[in-house]
């Protein structure tokens, strides 16, 4: 279920954010990119439709949308994308990665919004084509954080299926230690969630970031620092 909240903004987030309501799913998903599990089809599509950077482009070069369910342990994330051409010409994953083709989801624990550049009230994690996942860390450089996720992704013609899992934390989550737990996951939590594509065609930087939400203002592709760009994301039975 997706609704648009109302027309004001509360303390924290922006004007016009998406509620989405996600199901829950009983027992652990296999994480392959096929997505053939019955709970998938409970969930709602939510479109990528919001282009934040670069010119128009045609539905043959890019279309996205996502779903997402959960358990206990770990939220699940389906994306379906037409893209036309698959770039992933930096090798070296912390080096300009949203320069590549790429899936970003930001991840807010307790949509409490806010700033989160350079600390984990929030998560924005940059989905490679090569399956890891990277974001800045509080010492302010890129880390990999593939260890909080797993990411499958299968090409069926021009269209991509795109599947991952991810531990959730909160922000008391600290860089350089062993000592981190996910929270736990339970009906009822509400949190904050977006998902963009950085679209590729062959160029050194990204031609288009496309995104699920309506970003007011200049600057939008900010999402990596505010997380008041966020929806609202609501974990149901």
């Amino acid at each position: 279920m997706l609704t648009i909240s109302p027309g004001h903004a509360d303390s924290t987030h922006y004007p016009g954010r998406t509620h989405y309501q996600a199901p829950q799913a009983l027992e652990a998903l296999v994480v392959d990119g096929v997505a053939d599990e019955a709970i998938w089809e409970k969930a709602a599509w939510r479109p990528l439709n919001q282009r934040w950077l670069g010119p128009e482009y045609s539905r043959d070069d890019f279309q996205g949308r996502y779903k997402v369910v959960w358990t206990e342990n770990k939220l699940y994330l389906l994306g379906e994308f037409v893209d036309d051409i698959l770039i992933d010409t930096h090798r070296d994953p912390l080096s300009q990665y949203w320069d590549d083709d790429t899936l970003e989801v930001f991840l807010d624990e307790d949509y409490s919004g806010g700033d989160h550049q350079y600390n984990h009230n929030a998560f924005t994690y940059h989905f490679s084509l090569d399956n890891q996942a990277i974001d800045i860390g509080t010492d302010k450089k890129p880390r990999r954080y593939s260890h909080h996720v797993e990411s499958r992704w299968r090409q069926v013609n021009n269209t991509i299926l795109w599947e991952v899992s991810i531990d959730v934390y909160t922000a008391a989550y600290q860089d350089d230690t062993d000592n981190n737990q996910p929270t736990l996951l339970s009906a009822g939590k509400v949190m904050g969630l977006m998902v963009a594509y950085c679209d590729n065609d062959g160029s050194e930087l990204r031609e288009n970031f496309i995104g699920s939400e309506f970003a007011p203002g200049e600057g939008k592709d900010r999402g990596w620092i505010d997380a008041g760009l966020f929806g609202e994301l609501t974990l149901v039975e």
